[in-house]
């Protein structure tokens, strides 16, 4: 306790050494002043003056550390803004992506309904219900729900289960259509004809200005395979059909001589070996020429050699000349069916007596009529079945 009394003595008298009494002499102009600052003001001074120092100094420490603080906050406040901000940039992305996926699965869900009632109408799809496959319609849900990603948000799940029923839906089309020009190809190759230049052909007239759809790298990608695909067997089968229709299977006059074939003969008049482009019906002057096919008239006049002649216009490249006539009972433009008179038989032109000169041609070479006029029961079957739904498809587009 002594040592501890000491050193506190030890400090006052160091503090008081600190200030002591002073006496200060002022002259002004002859007068002398006594100014006396005595030790007991200077420490009061000097006390006011360390609580003003410590003061200021507690303050700016407050307002440092309340700073400190309040940075941190601000800072914090900061991330979850930035984090918000990113969380609703991340939400207003996947509802862009959902609805377009959800426009997309619009657009192939009209494209569907279209191709299904255009070319096939009425007629129920194979597959699906109440076909003759229901074990496979039946097992389709199980397959749908099985690949659909059970962590995706629930209107994502809907949207890819909507994508799985068009698919699936897309592959029965796919299978149907690919049915239906299994038979058309069969009808067009015992007709002569050869069904991978015909769509090859077809294929090489297309064209129009490019239009992207939205953002998307590729549509058949996202439509689906099945979908992709469809539209190529579509176009398939309809180039098929529609040349099954164009054939010219009806008989051109109502007679039964032919006194000329397809190919190398003896030319009548000179005797030399010539090539005929077509059949010789002979008859009387004024029999009733026929169309073949259904078509537009596209010529009628003269030509060298061939007399009096009307072009009929078939679709598909196919066209049908009828040549040495008499007369006309139609004109350019006007739509024919099958069986309807369109001129009278004579001996126009290079011809040795009454006859019809009957040509068909394919994109601009002629080929053996007697292979369209000859065709047999089935493949006049399978003409009959793509006439019709060539005619609904038809009625179909000018209906929309």
């Amino acid at each position: 306790m002594s040592s501890k009394s000491t050193g506190l003595r030890q400090w006052r008298q160091r503090f008081s050494a600190l200030f002591q009494d002073h006496e200060i002499f002022v002259r002004t102009r002859g007068h002398v002043r006594f100014l006396r600052v005595s030790a007991l003001w200077q420490k009061r001074v000097a006390l006011i003056g360390g609580l003003v120092l410590v003061a200021w100094a507690g303050i700016t420490a407050a307002v440092f550390i309340n700073q400190l603080l309040t940075a941190n906050e601000r800072a914090e406040v900061a991330a979850q803004q930035a984090a918000a901000a990113a969380s609703e940039a991340r939400i207003a992305q996947y509802r862009d992506r959902v609805g377009e996926i959800a426009a997309d699965l619009d657009e192939r869900q009209a494209q569907l309904e279209d191709w299904q009632r255009s070319y096939f109408g009425a007629d129920a799809v194979p597959g699906e219900a109440g076909e003759a496959a229901p074990q496979a319609d039946a097992a389709q849900p199980a397959v749908e729900t099985s690949a659909i990603d059970p962590r995706l948000p629930p209107e994502a799940q809907i949207l890819a289960r909507i994508a799985a029923r068009q698919e699936a839906l897309s592959a029965r089309l796919l299978a149907a259509v690919n049915e239906r020009a299994a038979k058309a190809e069969t009808a067009v190759a015992a007709l002569g004809l050869d069904p991978k230049t015909l769509v090859r052909n077809a294929a090489s007239g297309r064209g129009g200005p490019f239009i992207p759809v939205r953002d998307r790298d590729a549509r058949g990608k996202a439509l689906g395979p099945a979908f992709a695909a469809l539209e190529g067997a579509l176009f398939r089968m309809e180039v098929l059909e529609r040349t099954l229709v164009a054939a010219p299977s009806g008989n051109p006059a109502n007679v039964l001589m032919m006194s000329s074939g397809f190919g190398h003969r003896r030319d009548p008049f000179t005797g030399a070996s010539a090539m005929h482009a077509g059949l010789d019906f002979r008859g009387p002057v004024g029999t009733p020429i026929l169309a073949a096919a259904p078509g537009r008239v596209s010529f009628v006049g003269r030509k060298a050699g061939y007399g009096n002649v009307i072009e009929v216009d078939h679709g598909q490249g196919m066209m049908t000349r009828y040549a040495h006539l008499s007369g006309f009972t139609t004109k350019v433009g006007t739509q024919v069916t099958a069986g309807q008179q369109i001129a009278k038989m004579g001996s126009t032109g290079r011809s040795t007596g009454s006859h019809l000169h009957f040509e068909v041609r394919l994109n601009g070479v002629a080929v053996n009529p007697r292979r369209f006029l000859e065709a047999k029961a089935d493949v006049l079957e399978v003409k009959n079945d793509a006439r019709q739904r060539v005619g609904a498809l038809a009625a179909h587009r000018g209906a929309r």
